[in-house]
Parts: C-alpha cells; structure tokens; sequence
C-alpha cells in the first residue's frame, strides 16, 4: 500500500512539474494546465461567443486606431509570437479584458472615458500585458482546479443558469479574477509598453481615478467593471507616476505623446450609454424600436438585455423568464427548436392568440439529475412580422404554481410597438466641442446649455472637476441626444 501510494504521489509530483510552463515576462517555471495551442484553440473558440453576447461596435476609424496601436505595442511585448485580434465591443459597460491566445476587447463605454491616446495606450499595454505574462491561463488553470463554476450577472439559481445564453463557457472567462500581483504586474507592463511606443504613461495613472469615479454608476452593470479586481486607484496612481517616470528616464524620452486632441475627434460622434435601437427599458416595461415590440418587466425583477435574449429573474433566484428570437419557418418548428435544445418533454400544448398574434403556450419540464431536481417551465411562442418569438419561465416544479400567473401575464403581454416618441427614439452620443471662453469647467457647461444634474456625469467623463481652469478653444466632451 505504501508503495502504491509513493507511486501516486511521484505521479503527481511529475504530472504537476509537467504543467509548469516558463513565463514569456520573468522566465520563471508557472502551474499552467494550458499549452500555448490550448490557448489559442480556446481564444480561438471564445471569441465568437464574445462577440454573440455584446455585438461588435462599427466604427471603422476607431477599430483601425485599436488595431494598428495593439500591433505596435506586441511587436515590443514579452510575447510577439501570438496572432493577435483586437474588437471593439458594444456594450455601453465600462471594461476592457483579455482572454487567452490573444484576443483584446474594449468596450464602447471604456473608450467613451478615455481622454487621449495616451490613457488608451497604457489600459491597452495592461491587458497584452495580461496576455504576455499568461495570466489569463493560470487563472483558468486555478479555477479548473478548484472546481469554480459560470458566475452570471444576476441572481438566478444554479439550475436555472442552462436557460441564459449570458452563462455561456466563453463569456465565464470575463468572470476568473486575477490576483493583485498580476494586477500590479500587468500594470507595470502597461506602463513599459505604452511608454516603449512614445506615450507618457502617466496618463494611464490618472485614468485610474476616474474610473474610481464612474464605479457608482457602473457597478450594476451585467458584467465585471474594469477595476472589480483591481488595487486600489489610489495605490495605483502612486506605484504608476514612479513607474512613469523611471521609464521616461530609461528611455530618454523627453516629450512623450499624449494625443488629447486626436483622439477626441476619433470619438466624436460615438454612442454614450444605452444603445436604445438595441432595447431599453422604461417605466418597468422592455421596448424595441427597430423590432417594435414591447412587454412589461415583472415588478422588482433585474433584468439583462444582450443581443440574443432579454433575461429577468427576481432577487431571490427562485425563477427566471428569458426571451429570445428562434430562427425558424413553423410556430411548430420553433416549439421543436426548443423543447430539443433544452431537452424539455411536454407536459401540455395549445394553440392561443397573443394580442391578436399566432402563438403556441407549453408547459414542458426538464429532470435534473444532479440537483435531483426538476425544473418546470411555461412557454409562449409567439409569431410577429415573420419572426418567431420564445418567451419562457422557468422555475422549479415546486414552484410552478405560485409564478405560473406572472409568467403567463407578462408574455400574453406582448404586443407590437406603435408610439412613434419609442419607436423613434434614439441614442445618446458623444459631442465634442472647444471650451467658448477661458473659465471653469462649470461655465464651459454652461455656456452650451447643459444641464446642472448632467455637470458631474460630464466632469467624470471629462476626467475633470467642475472647477478645474479650462482655456478658450480646449476641447471636450458634451453629451448630445
């Protein structure tokens, strides 16, 4: 027995000397369960799923800003060999992330914070620094060794996570957190690289402290904030300027690039917030524009609005409701589509109207035998313009009757959409303007008749304060309908 057990524990020892893997950045041995293929099939696997959940932003000047700096900045990086691809996302959530084998995304909402180039080009270097120390792949590593499961972005029980295409594998990468030495060491390569292609990273250091300062309103956001797992911005800020500085001097770089009014114009014109074309919610109901649909939000429920489905569950996780669209040519072949890909049996079916619209209503359950649970749901789906809507509760067979009512009334409330004020609605975006007379912030708002309980929202955006001196002709940063 003695024996058998030395032989597995020699096994492991091997087993686990086998998955250390040199890092690219400080040549030391790291416990990564990945190879550099496994990686980049993963990435390579990831990315389509990203690019599902958030959409991709089209702006063809900014992407080639983003890509063309990301290419100058890995051909400097500890790490040259990857194929890297950078996107710019659409969601209005303020992040920036990596996922293994090389890809970089940026979030519309971070980009609409940033205030010149140099800011972009140091949270750029921090995420292929990411990327270059391998960070991502030991996290996953961890995390496949501690069993750590999807995280999703509201409150919604285990068993109910299956039905919200947001709890998919490849977006669960945006949820492993990285240690705080990571952190600081992704920080120090942002510094290096930024300051290696001729920005001055101290630029990067202050963005820090206005990202500190959307966290308010950013924090009840679907997805992680930029700096969720970061140090503190204070810490930041210091450990950045002495990091900024050594470099300039190591360097010689005397009048490093900054790009303030550059890249203002880049972003000139670029949505702010919500996208409204996309669906948005008011007055507890969910409106879409471009679909002209609308239906009501179950009082108290949080809701998720991506681009394939809308996903509301109460706080207690206790049942979910998801809407999507099924792509099919049958009422009949969109029941099929999902009773087979949720491997439900139904219990009941019947033809109904909805407001007048072609529907099918099932109740179907599924048996989970792990949570020896069953999970039981109610299913309206609902022809509208061609299309084939699927509005599905879901909660456990227990509960069944107690939501059955509210499932049942918010999806015979479907109806189509006709108030040309919603129908019409458009987004916020980004207006960028020079400073009219020398003065403060405050009367550089004023003088273009913004209104006060916008100024702070401003100032952030800025990276300001309402009372910092601005000079005639400065530009910044307005918000226009």
């Amino acid at each position: 027995m003695k024996k058998y057990w030395f032989t597995c524990f020699a096994a492991s020892v091997i087993m686990l000397f086998n998955s250390c893997a040199r890092n690219p950045v400080t040549g030391k041995r790291d416990f990564v369960l990945l190879s550099e293929e496994q990686e980049i099939a993963m990435g390579r696997e990831y990315d389509p799923q990203v690019v599902q959940q958030f959409g991709v932003y089209e702006d063809e000047q900014l992407q080639r800003f983003f890509s063309e700096m990301g290419e100058r900045m890995v051909a400097i990086s500890h790490r040259t060999n990857l194929d890297y691809t950078f996107r710019l996302l659409d969601s209005p959530v303020i992040n920036a992330f990596a996922v293994p084998g090389g890809y970089v995304y940026f979030t519309r909402g971070i980009m609409a914070y940033f205030n010149n180039e140099a800011e972009f080009a140091g949270v750029l270097g921090h995420e292929i620094g990411h990327i270059a120390a391998r960070h991502s792949a030991k996290s996953y590593s961890k995390s496949m060794l501690a069993q750590v499961g999807l995280v999703m972005g509201m409150v919604v029980s285990p068993e109910f996570a299956q039905f919200a295409d947001a709890a998919q594998q490849g977006v669960g990468l945006l949820f492993l957190k990285f240690g705080r030495e990571d952190e600081r060491e992704s920080d120090r390569l942002g510094v290096e690289y930024s300051t290696k292609i001729g920005y001055d990273a101290q630029e990067m250091a202050e963005f820090f402290l206005t990202l500190q300062r959307t966290q308010a309103e950013s924090s009840a956001e679907p997805v992680p904030t930029f700096l969720s797992t970061h140090p503190s911005p204070e810490d930041r800020l210091v450990r950045v300027t002495a990091l900024a500085e050594e470099w300039k001097q190591k360097l010689s770089l005397v009048e490093p690039e900054v790009g303030r009014n550059s890249y203002l114009r880049m972003i000139d014109g670029m949505i702010f917030g919500n996208d409204p074309r996309q669906g948005f919610v008011e007055n507890s109901t969910f409106y879409h524009p471009v679909l002209e649909f609308q239906f009501p939000i179950p009082t108290g429920w949080a809701h998720q609005n991506t681009p394939q489905a809308v996903t509301m569950a109460p706080k207690d996780g206790g049942a979910m409701m998801t809407f999507t669209l099924v792509p099919a040519e049958t009422l009949q072949g969109a029941a099929e589509q999902v009773l087979q890909k949720y491997q439900l049996q139904p219990v009941e079916s019947r033809n109904v109207t909805v407001n007048g619209l072609p529907a099918l209503a099932i109740v179907a359950q599924q048996q989970q035998q792990q949570q020896q649970t069953t999970i039981q749901t109610l299913i309206y789906l609902i022809e509208y313009k061609g299309r084939y809507y699927n509005m599905m509760g879901i909660t456990s067979a227990q509960a069944f009757n107690r939501y059955y009512q509210l499932f049942a009334d918010v999806a015979t409330s479907f109806r189509p959409l006709t108030d040309p004020a919603l129908l019409n609605r458009q987004p916020e975006r980004i207006q960028v303007e020079p400073v009219r007379q020398t003065g403060t912030l405050a009367q550089a708002f004023r003088a273009y008749n913004v209104q006060p309980d916008r100024f702070e929202e401003l100032a952030v955006l800025n990276g300001m304060n309402l009372e910092d001196r601005v000079e005639q002709g400065l530009l910044i940063k307005l918000i226009s309908d």
